[in-house]
């Protein structure tokens, strides 16, 4: 489990699309989930500033780490421990869909995104970009908005992100459990 709040910007050191290493300062072992970019990951080696994990199948046709090419910054957020403070929001790093970086207009940057997914977002309400934790502030048919804070925009990817860029999505999980706990009435 992750909180959104994004720790560090790592760097693609290698992905031949099976294995991805990430050069990053977070402390983490064999067996440890991270996420990259939103993306939960396990830590199958690390070392020298270097954490590798492997990618399979699933994860590349859902997520946009197949595009990943070296050199390229990714979002890094070791996972939550207990007694650690919860200061985004419940983050599984289950990415529900994938999303594209619309624009900005009047202060705010505008995500399109997948259909099923929109189902899940309520202004005020919490979703995940690429593995930072947002608040919805705006919504139309084919996506929502989001506020970028100075600080998000410096110590996330999102600060560079251009339109028609691809993003990984996380909708609140609260949200899909009430949905199916109503489905069963």
């Amino acid at each position: 489990m992750f909180t959104g709040i994004v720790r560090e910007r790592g760097r693609v050191v290698s992905f031949d699309g099976s294995r991805l290493v990430v050069a990053a300062s977070t402390e983490a072992g064999v067996g440890d989930s991270v996420s990259i970019s939103g993306v939960c990951l396990t830590v199958v080696e690390h070392g020298r500033g270097t954490l590798a994990f492997d990618v399979v199948g699933e994860t590349l046709e859902r997520s946009t780490l197949g595009g990943l090419e070296t050199g390229r910054e990714v979002n890094v957020e070791p996972a939550l421990r207990a007694g650690d403070a919860l200061g985004g929001h419940i983050v599984q790093g289950h990415v529900d869909g994938v999303g594209e970086m619309r624009g900005r207009e009047d202060g705010l940057v505008w995500f399109d995104a997948p259909r099923p997914l929109l189902r899940y977002c309520v202004e005020k309400g919490s979703i995940t970009v690429d593995g930072t934790s947002l608040t919805v502030a705006g919504l139309d048919d084919a996506g929502f908005a989001v506020a970028l804070v100075p600080h998000t925009l410096e110590a996330t990817t999102l600060g560079s992100l251009e339109p028609g860029d691809r993003v990984n999505l996380e909708s609140d999980v609260v949200a899909k459990y009430v949905e199916r706990l109503t489905m069963d009435r």
